[in-house]
């Protein structure tokens, strides 16, 4: 079962960072590449405790869809999104949100199976765990720009 671990440092408030990290809006952005685009339940705005959205997205050559449920939640310093359907067999993703001097750490602990057993295992550890960990580190970067400008004003002072 693959974990994957990222810290981010971000010079904005806690508070900032936090929400932007639920916000469809923003997620939306930092997946331009992936032509991402939320199909049902959440699809704008700032996700809430129990609430999913279902993504529709191109990876690795294929469209594929994958609903995500915020399954726990402690704002600004937590929450927790699982996936309830999807290509995986199964993913947690944390979000953890702590005070630093001068801003905040943002630390994201990915954990998931792969589908195909045997075969799963394989495309982790060739290309699967190092994909991921790109994606999670492109969308911190874009959360990051936005916590550090004013750009954050456009995404989660919105209705």
């Amino acid at each position: 079962m693959p974990k994957i671990v990222i810290e981010t440092f971000i010079n904005a408030n806690k508070e900032i960072v936090f929400n932007l990290s639920r916000s469809v809006d923003l997620h939306k952005i930092s997946t331009k590449h992936t032509n991402e685009k939320a199909i049902a339940g959440k699809t704008e705005g700032l996700i809430e405790f129990n609430e999913s959205v279902t993504w529709r997205a191109k990876h690795l050559g294929f469209y594929q869809n994958l609903t995500s449920k915020i399954t726990s939640y402690k704002y600004p310093t937590y929450f927790c999104d699982e996936m309830q359907k999807g290509a995986f067999h199964s993913f947690k993703h944390e979000h953890i949100f702590s005070d630093k001097e001068k801003g905040t750490l943002m630390k994201d602990i990915f954990i998931y199976v792969s589908p195909f057993g045997i075969l799963g295992k394989i495309a982790d550890s060739v290309f699967l765990k190092k994909y991921m960990e790109n994606l999670l580190i492109k969308r911190n970067q874009i959360i990051k720009e936005f916590a550090e400008s004013d750009k954050w004003k456009e995404i989660i002072t919105k209705d």
